[in-house]
């Protein structure tokens, strides 16, 4: 008979996660005199860029496409004349994975696209911005600082070159960071010490260096520099919270299609739901993303519901907290590890 297609759903799911890691979307918002007829542009590769368009903007969108290790799966560009407020309201309806705003500095609307992030982030919808020199404290944006980088006599600003840190981060597979990606078309960069770098990355500056040979990614972290008991020192790792963005969607999503008003509220039905997740969970093991995971009712939190209901729980067990009827919530609880990259290497060498 096969199985329930809850479980399909979601097998299917784990099966694309590696697949969308490597190829995501990058959202640019871009200023012209004129708005063009077709807008928002959506560009798969550089033949697809309009000749419309100014030759700065058809820079930046050559920057998102170049990627990393893999190109962004498309760049969309929502062109605005002045207001932003178009091209946002456009990208809070449409799904996409990193914003980039060229110049989002000059026209000072930085702490604005932050605040904007937040509320879609609270609201569900993960998504990041890669912002210049913006202190945002968040693990939805990556405050990338570097002053100047150069590409033989061409020399990008740090807004400038905020859309190719979108893609670059964007083209970054989930079995790896994108810490030390080098950036081969660069031939220069602002010099820092290393205890400038270090200082730098300390405050949730994102920073590329010259090691002498070429320019590459310090080391690829957020914003986020204050942690709490809910956020601790991985929410500062763009790798880490861009796998639990991808498991949040995979989730919300796949449960929405294929399991809510679908099934009655019965305890087998949650043990089938548990059962999916689980093996979702089993896949991105196999895939290298997790190490461990673990899922199922959350007792705690399902006896403090039935309480507040006016069920006499003090006497009840586990187990019967367990199969009790919750009318229509489901109360679950999962723990994951997500595997991270090797960024330090300790090797003491005797002689």
């Amino acid at each position: 008979m096969g199985m329930p297609s809850v479980n399909i759903s979601f097998s299917e799911k784990a099966a694309q996660i590696i697949k969308r890691g490597e190829r995501g979307i990058v959202a640019l918002i871009l200023k012209e005199a004129d708005v063009p007829a077709t807008n928002p542009v959506t560009i798969l590769n550089v033949s697809d860029i309009p000749d419309t368009l100014s030759a700065f903007n058809q820079e930046q969108i050559k920057l998102a496409l170049m990627g990393y290790m893999n190109s962004p799966k498309k760049v969309i560009a929502y062109v605005v004349t002045e207001d932003y407020t178009p091209g946002l309201n456009y990208f809070e309806l449409n799904r996409f994975d990193y914003l980039a705003i060229p110049t989002v500095q000059t026209d000072e609307k930085t702490s604005d696209i932050v605040t904007w992030v937040k509320v879609q982030r609270e609201a569900g919808k993960k998504v990041k911005a890669v912002l210049p020199d913006t202190t945002g404290d968040h693990e939805g944006i990556i405050n990338y600082t570097t002053a100047e980088v150069m590409n033989g006599a061409n020399t990008y600003t740090t807004e400038q070159y905020c859309s190719r840190i979108a893609g670059l981060i964007t083209g970054t597979p989930l079995t790896i960071s994108c810490t030390y990606a080098p950036l081969s078309e660069l031939t220069n960069c602002t010099k820092l010490k290393k205890s400038e770098m270090d200082g730098a990355i300390d405050a949730g500056k994102f920073i590329v260096y010259h090691d002498g040979e070429k320019v590459k990614v310090a080391r690829g972290v957020n914003s986020l520099t204050t942690t709490s008991a809910d956020k601790g020192n991985q929410f500062k790792k763009i790798k880490i919270v861009e796998a639990m963005d991808m498991i949040y969607d995979d989730i919300t999503k796949t449960a929405q299609d294929s399991y809510l008003g679908k099934y009655l509220n019965t305890y087998d039905n949650k043990v089938l739901l548990m059962s999916a997740i689980g093996g979702y969970f089993e896949q991105l093991i196999l895939d290298g993303i997790l190490s461990t995971a673990n899922i199922g009712i959350d007792i705690e939190t399902q006896r403090a519901y039935l309480k507040s209901k006016g069920v006499a729980t003090d006497d009840m067990s586990d187990d019967e907290i367990r199969v009790y009827d919750t009318d229509d919530k489901v109360f679950l609880k999962a723990t994951v590890k997500i595997l991270d990259a090797i960024e330090e290497i300790s090797l003491p060498i005797n002689i």
